[in-house]
């Protein structure tokens, strides 16, 4: 409320010094050398299509099992969405599904490979999905082999770190770009919308500086299209005084997710269910939990029991973007992606925020275990 009421009085709400400050905080946190605030995390991956140039003629490879805008955003800008399936355990983009895709892709005459509807495939945008990172090496080498930019989708996963061939980097700085969404339910939450979008190059960072702010560069002078992109100042305030307070609600959220597993092992559930994968004991930042999706047998019923307790619960996600009904244009059909499709049928995620008490976590275990076992 202090940083509120400080803005308040500087009546300074579009841009300006709390955005600016709010930026270099967070890039310093995430371990990017840029950080351009935008209007959400929607936005923010907008932004970065368009400042890739991507566009008509062009295609762009993620899943099919995650939030819509990460397909949205690639048809807005006239591009074509084009779907891997994800892998089985950790539901992230699945890397020998990738190579295989691309391999059998006819290429034009520079090599670029080409969807079946002759698209230029331009880049790839694994999503990290529900707080862990997808394996980014294995996608990065892929990527290399064909000249394919990567932009990772951390909008779920602030916070989150990856092991790999360049020691532990933080998610988002681990390829070229990426997008963070601050959506009040996020990690890191604002008081409304708000995005951001990181990148290692200061060229492509004022890129996005023109791109959120109409294309201008110089007020009035418009050098392209672009659109109303801009983080309000009063977001990047309040989100700003809660950045030096996520590593500790992670950690909350990782103790939550060790106690669910502990506690469904002990009452016999992991015939039933089937908590989200763990990451090595001797790397707990791998994964930051946005939420604890299990997969449950029974999914639907055991939801409509769990509200009936009192206890929230969500689907994420019931429809996988290649079955929605605005790609059905796209071609695909129910089978194309079966791991993707299962999740879609068998995942909810329960309670995980990092001020869940002992005796809620326990509530919510006894309620599942007294759905499987009445």
């Amino acid at each position: 409320m202090s940083a509120v009421s400080r803005l308040f009085a500087s009546q300074q709400f579009i841009l300006g010094a709390a955005v600016e400050e709010f930026e270099r905080a967070f890039a310093a946190e995430v371990g990017c050398a840029h950080a351009v605030g935008m209007s959400s995390g929607t936005d923010a991956q907008l932004a970065i299509l368009m400042a890739l140039g991507i566009g008509p003629g062009d295609a762009v490879i993620t899943t099919p099992y995650t939030f819509f805008a990460t397909a949205g955003c690639i048809h807005r800008v006239g591009a074509e969405p084009v779907f891997v399936d994800v892998e089985e355990a950790s539901l992230n983009m699945d890397p020998a599904r990738l190579a295989e895709y691309l391999a059998g892709c006819a290429k034009a005459e520079d090599g670029t490979p080409l969807t079946r509807r002759g698209r230029r495939i331009r880049a790839i945008a694994p999503v990290h999905l529900f707080g862990m990172c997808c394996r980014m090496d294995e996608i990065a080498s892929i990527a290399e082999s064909y000249g394919l930019a990567v932009t990772e989708d951390a909008a779920q996963a602030v916070g989150a770190s990856y092991r790999g061939v360049r020691g532990v980097v933080p998610a988002g700085a681990i390829a070229e770009s990426a997008w963070f969404s601050f959506f009040p339910t996020k990690n890191l939450g604002g008081a409304g919308d708000g995005g951001m979008a990181v990148c290692r190059d200061e060229s492509f960072a004022e890129r996005l500086r023109m791109v959120r702010n109409h294309g201008m560069e110089k007020r009035y002078y418009h050098r392209q299209v672009g659109g109303n992109f801009r983080l309000d100042a009063l977001q990047a305030a309040v989100i700003h005084a809660k950045l030096p307070h996520l590593g500790e609600w992670n950690a909350g959220r990782r103790r939550h997710a060790a106690s669910y597993r502990k506690a469904f092992l002990a009452v016999g559930l992991t015939e039933f269910v089937t908590p989200p994968v763990a990451p090595p004991a001797d790397f707990e930042s791998a994964h930051i939990y946005h939420q604890f999706v299990i997969r449950a047998k029974d999914r639907d019923a055991l939801m409509v029991h769990l509200q009936q307790e009192g206890i929230g619960c969500a689907i994420y996600y019931p429809v996988p973007l290649h079955l929605q009904e605005c790609f059905a244009d796209l071609g695909y059909r129910t089978g194309d992606f079966p791991v993707a499709e299962r999740a879609s049928a068998e995942t909810l995620a329960l309670p995980i925020f990092p001020e869940l008490t002992e005796a809620e976590l326990e509530a919510v275990a006894a309620a599942v275990s007294g759905f499987y076992f009445r």
